[in-house]
């Protein structure tokens, strides 16, 4: 049972009952604290959960690749609770996973991958074991930032979450910081690819920094958060409209909505080499949302690349998973990448991903 509903109906009970109101005040007392508790606890636990994925990120790819986490900056929060506190309008500080190929050169030059996770709150887990494998065989250097709103690193750095908005810069400030401070990777041959709300951040990146990204990958993108309000349930909405977020439902803001939505800004790309994928079976990002991402930027006169497909099984995660239709999808991700990057091991075959991807 919902908790909101549950402690609602322990309160109608209580009344119910014919306890006055007064009586009611310290309960209310005790529920909050309670709610205030197990949201703390949630906290912890995931960030018990990161500390326990972070070792076996060394253990499930160590032997190929130097993994670090860098703790970095982006800019301030764009919702400062009280502007005038000490520390207000200071930039958003987050880590970022690092993966450098174990056989580089660092006399020479390498592409740079920069990879934004999924998930509303979400973070960048193990679930990518594969992924990050089959890009660092390449040789590819990956990025991959843990921006505001991440979860696993505790209640300050959740409450931060701009969907849409800064958690963007973020992503784009870990690309800038990986140019900064490596020598061997090439600024000229920088790519970005993610999945769901990894391929709406994506999307962003290629729009507000087209000079800065060679080509794009975007898949199962969430593409239009007014449409997505209205098909998602009301738990899903209240995250949006949470205090420390937007505030605000899409009936109550809708051009805030519209702003965060890359089906509504499709104006703005710049036709960097841009592939899309979708699933007709999504049953988290509706193919709905992609189809109208898809119809803006050939309106607005865009040339980009996307590939509808037709029930493929796995639904959201149809292309991220170890059967061999998602591999054989990744060889064409990979190719397409490739063309503009020109790694110095491409993936061209289901062969080469299988030995560069698995053991065994």
């Amino acid at each position: 049972m919902n908790k909101r509903i549950y402690f609602s109906f322990l309160l109608l009970m209580l009344l119910g009952l014919g306890v006055k109101a007064q009586t009611l005040d310290p309960v209310r007392e005790e529920l909050k604290d309670l709610k205030n508790y197990n949201a703390n606890l949630e906290h912890r636990m995931d960030r018990l959960q990161k500390m326990v994925d972070d070792l076996i990120w060394f253990e499930r790819v160590g032997d190929v690749a130097h993994i670090d986490k860098l703790y970095i900056y982006g800019p301030p929060k764009w919702k400062e609770k009280n502007p005038t506190a000490k520390g207000a309008g200071n930039p958003v500080k987050f880590w970022t996973y690092t993966f450098i190929p174990k056989n580089i050169n660092p006399d020479k030059k390498y592409p740079l991958i920069v990879l934004p996770h999924g998930g509303v709150h979400g973070d960048f887990t193990t679930y990518y074991t594969h992924i990050i494998r089959e890009l660092i065989a390449q040789e590819y250097i990956v990025v991959a930032a843990e921006y505001r709103g991440s979860t696993g690193y505790g209640k300050g750095h959740y409450e931060k979450i701009d969907y849409g908005g800064l958690e963007v810069e973020d992503v784009y400030a870990s690309r800038n910081y990986m140019i900064e401070n490596y020598d061997f990777v090439d600024k000229d041959r920088v790519g970005i690819m993610g999945w769901s709300h990894g391929g709406m951040i994506t999307l962003f990146n290629l729009f507000d920094h087209p000079n800065d990204y060679k080509v794009g990958f975007a898949g199962v993108p969430v593409s239009d958060l007014v449409a997505r309000m209205g098909y998602m349930t009301q738990d899903y909405r209240d995250l949006y409209s949470a205090d420390y977020h937007i505030g605000k439902t899409a009936n109550d803001n809708l051009a805030e909505y519209r702003r965060r939505s890359p089906a509504w800004n499709t104006h703005k790309f710049q036709n960097t080499p841009l592939l899309i994928h979708t699933n007709t079976i999504d049953d988290d990002v509706n193919v709905l949302e992609v189809e109208h991402l898809i119809k803006s930027l050939k309106a607005d006169g865009k040339t980009f690349e996307y590939e509808i497909f037709q029930g493929v099984p796995g639904g959201h995660s149809f292309d991220r998973m170890d059967t061999k239709k998602a591999k054989e999808i990744r060889v064409k991700i990979y190719k397409f990448i490739g063309k503009e990057l020109k790694p110095n091991k491409p993936i061209t075959n289901l062969k080469q991903l299988q030995k560069a991807g698995y053991r065994f």
